[in-house]
């Protein structure tokens, strides 16, 4: 077995079982680190000279370097049993990331060390989703610098590697419409929208303001959707209609966001239950924000798995041909 596949693994399962962020972390910290060691087998002491790695995950390391399943990986598979396992066959599964962004908005690296870290973790494509103009706090692109960005994800692109898709995180405006030029969302790969104004609203106002966004042929997925927030002081779910929203997601082809960031995990379980059962599309992404933060879309499968979700219904593991296909159909 390879090790930084039993690592990523036993931190999934840790994720499954609800452990702490910090013991999740520190395995995905040494598959981090395991990169740097030469093929073949490693015994202990040298995996502990890596920077992040301790005695439990040096004994991983050098159990599975040397063909063995981990001890301590086959002891948490056998305690989480088989609906685990199907959720760990979602994370192989995983093609791509619908929304992550760049220093271009409030992102903290430059493109390409986004796309080279999507890559690194085994994405075939990613979308660059930068925000809006609107979301001026978050230095959102206005239509001239957009265009520029769209010019540096081609000289991205022009190098082997992770395909780096053209998209936007687009600010869903208080009547429903989208917060860009019309000629140019024409010419993205992927328009994810977002509420990020006015969250409070009534819900009647808030549904039908997300009702027109979803329905609105541009659009392919609906972030964040309830704009929550369940870490600090936190910040209330958004009220609305979320059986027309989900009803309108489903006939209109436009995906569900399952937002992996910790301080978000939208939507909440109850209303994941409730796009499943209204039949919609899902795009598990990270929302990442900063390299490590791609990490977390095994969160996103594991909530998926528990909603009963399979490969088909997840467009984050469709092949690039499918999923362009999909989008430029809508």
């Amino acid at each position: 077995m390879d090790p930084i596949e039993a690592l990523r693994r036993i931190a999934f399962l840790l994720e499954w079982r609800d452990a702490s962020p910090y013991r999740v972390r520190a395995f995905h910290t040494a598959a981090d680190a395991v990169r740097a060691l030469p093929a073949g087998p490693v015994d202990e002491a040298r995996a502990r000279t890596l920077r992040g790695v301790g005695p439990v995950t040096a004994e991983v390391i050098a159990q599975a370097s040397a063909g063995a399943v981990p001890a301590y990986l086959a002891r948490l598979e056998e305690e989480s049993g088989p609906a685990a396992r199907a959720g760990w066959d979602l994370v192989t599964a995983s093609r791509g990331d619908c929304h992550l962004h760049s220093d271009w908005s409030d992102g903290g690296s430059p493109i390409e060390v986004m796309a080279e870290a999507a890559g690194a973790l085994g994405h075939r494509w990613a979308v660059l989703t930068d925000h809006s103009p609107r979301l001026t706090v978050a230095h959102g692109l206005g239509p001239d610098r957009l265009r520029l960005q769209l010019a540096a994800v081609a000289a991205v692109n022009a190098r082997p590697g992770l395909r780096l898709l053209t998209g936007i995180e687009c600010d869903i405006l208080e009547d429903g419409s989208l917060d860009q030029e019309e000629e140019l969302l024409d010419g993205l790969d992927v328009v994810v929208a977002s509420v990020h104004s006015k969250l409070r609203s009534d819900p009647g106002p808030m549904t039908a303001r997300m009702v027109a966004a979803v329905r609105d042929p541009h659009v392919d997925v609906l972030g964040h959707c309830t704009g929550r927030i369940i870490t600090g002081r936190g910040r209330p779910q958004s009220r609305f209609d979320a059986r027309e929203v989900f009803t309108a997601c489903a006939e209109s082809g436009t995906a569900v966001e399952i937002n992996c960031r910790p301080e978000r995990r939208d939507p909440p379980d109850d209303l994941l239950a409730l796009a499943a059962e209204a039949g919609c599309l899902f795009a598990v992404d990270t929302d990442a924000h900063a390299p490590e933060q791609l990490r977390w879309q095994s969160t996103g499968y594991a909530r998926a798995a528990k909603a009963g979700l399979g490969p088909d219904r997840l467009v984050t593991t469709w092949p690039l041909a499918r999923l362009l296909e999909w989008t430029d159909h809508r």
